[in-house]
């Protein structure tokens, strides 16, 4: 964590007002440990937002909800498998409705 603060400063140096987004990547099989790891995350270096993998298996990602609820953190991205057009735009509702499918 303290080679994540310390990256994040010297980014601040070089270019003031960045970074302008701090990105979590979770790892939509982790679970409930999820939200642990997002509050260590924000308070620690300021995440501003998540991107949730695996989203292409089984698993449905539903602690984003809690994540975004108690920590005010949006998802930005979600993956859907390996390749680079499987990293798609967050969408609210399609999540939704995937959730409860």
């Amino acid at each position: 964590m303290e080679e994540l603060k310390k990256v994040k400063r010297v980014i601040s140096k070089e270019l003031p007002g960045a970074p302008h987004e701090i990105l979590l990547v979770l790892d939509a099989t982790t679970g409930q440990n999820a939200l642990m790891q997002a509050k260590m995350f924000k308070e620690d270096i300021g995440v501003t937002g998540i991107v949730l993998t695996k989203l292409d298996g089984t698993s449905k990602g539903g602690v984003v909800v809690r994540i975004a609820g108690e920590l005010g953190l949006p998802v930005r991205f979600i993956g859907v498998g390996e390749g680079l057009d499987d990293l798609r735009t967050f969408d609210s509702k399609d999540f939704t409705a995937a959730l409860l499918d």
